[in-house]
């Protein structure tokens, strides 16, 4: 990929060339991908060319910006989408800046739509350089030319060419397992074992909360924690999409429903008549976090991953699983709740036996009392 640049009185021309298979170009002001104006550029099936300025908070997919300080503007002359060579034009005031810092990066895959808010996909080349645009051309120069400050770079020749993960995107991708096994594994685990198992052993209860917090516990902290820290490490914001408040409002929920299930352990009514309300709730509300769970991994990896990486959807293979998994585990509930009713009988059982205990306790002190 070549960048050239050339002062035309009150306004500057950018070319961003190259002659391998493009699928987007794009440059920005200054020497880092965080806050720095951006000009991304792609062709489109109708032959226009899309012209998108955009900014990232850090190493995410960068959004459009709506009034930028310095306004880009296609120039059709120069640019062509046609032959060996794709040039891409644009136009920008001058500055009066006679040196420019320059990032630039190269994508294969065109974005697929004349949106200028369209999704890209990560690049393959990117880079910095340095423009002087003091420079002056030479009077005989034919063909297109370039600031003596121009500086090009090559993107790769291989079509089956793989991108390095970024350290950012492998706490994401191992955020993203430990979450999806605590949350859509261990916790449902422990739900239809408690589920299922409650009315043929009384140590259904030690198998439940050591799935639903010994294992799943460190397993959802240590998830939370690397998905805070890749938000951190790719200088991105926290909390600036659904899939992050979603995050911490279901990791708090968690917490929650975990204390709840200790009160009801070990905190019993003295008397009562029948289950405890809150024994339901506890029931409903962990239902209700897993969930907020399906749909947390969803849009995680049909959303958070493609946006904040900007390396393309997931494979198929995560949607055919998920979808396994949200009908599966809900039928194993709704079947296991066939054991209700033995599992009343069972309680009305126990009832009935601690009230005659209690009953035959309260007597015996009353006799004691009347002899005395």
């Amino acid at each position: 990929m070549c960048v050239e640049a050339t002062v035309n009185g009150t306004s500057v021309q950018y070319v961003l060339s190259s002659t391998q298979t493009v699928g987007w170009m794009g440059m920005g002001f200054g020497n880092q991908m965080s806050n720095s104006p951006m000009i991304i550029m792609w062709s489109n099936s109708d032959g226009t060319i899309t012209v998108s300025q955009r900014e990232a908070s850090g190493h995410s997919m960068p959004q459009v910006v709506s009034n930028p300080d310095r306004v880009a503007t296609l120039a059709e002359s120069a640019s062509t989408t046609s032959g060996s060579e794709t040039r891409f034009a644009f136009t920008v005031d001058a500055n009066g800046d006679t040196s420019e810092s320059v990032i630039y990066a190269f994508g294969r895959t065109n974005p697929g739509s004349s949106s200028m808010s369209a999704n890209i996909q990560q690049h393959i080349d990117d880079g910095t350089l340095q423009l002087n645009l003091a420079g002056t051309l030479s009077a005989t120069s034919t063909g297109s030319a370039s600031s003596p400050g121009s500086t090009s770079g090559t993107t790769p020749s291989s079509d089956s060419l793989s991108i390095p993960l970024q350290p950012y995107q492998r706490m994401i991708i191992a955020h993203a397992i430990l979450c999806v096994v605590g949350f859509l594994f261990f916790l449902p685990f422990g739900s239809l074992l408690a589920r299922y198992v409650r009315t043929f052993t009384p140590k259904w209860y030690t198998g439940h909360w050591i799935s639903q917090f010994a294992i799943s516990g460190p397993l959802i902290v240590v998830g939370f924690a690397l998905g805070v820290q890749s938000v951190t490490s790719s200088e991105s914001l926290h909390l600036d999409d659904d899939h992050k408040q979603w995050g911490v409002a279901i990791f708090v929920l968690y917490w929650v429903q975990c204390a709840l299930g200790a009160f009801i352990h070990w905190v019993k009514p003295k008397r009562s008549t029948g289950r405890p309300l809150q024994n339901y709730f506890h029931a409903v509300f962990g239902l209700f976090i897993i969930a907020l769970a399906f749909y947390q991994v969803r849009t995680g990896y049909k959303t958070e991953w493609p946006n904040t990486t900007g390396r393309g959807d997931i494979a198929k293979g995560a949607d055919i699983i998920w979808y396994i998994w949200v009908v599966a585990v809900p039928l194993l509930y709704l079947a296991g709740l066939a054991f209700l009713r033995k599992q009343y009988r069972q309680e009305a059982a126990a009832k009935g036996r601690t009230n005659h205990l209690q009953y035959e306790f309260d007597m015996s002190d009353v006799q004691h009392r009347y002899h005395n």
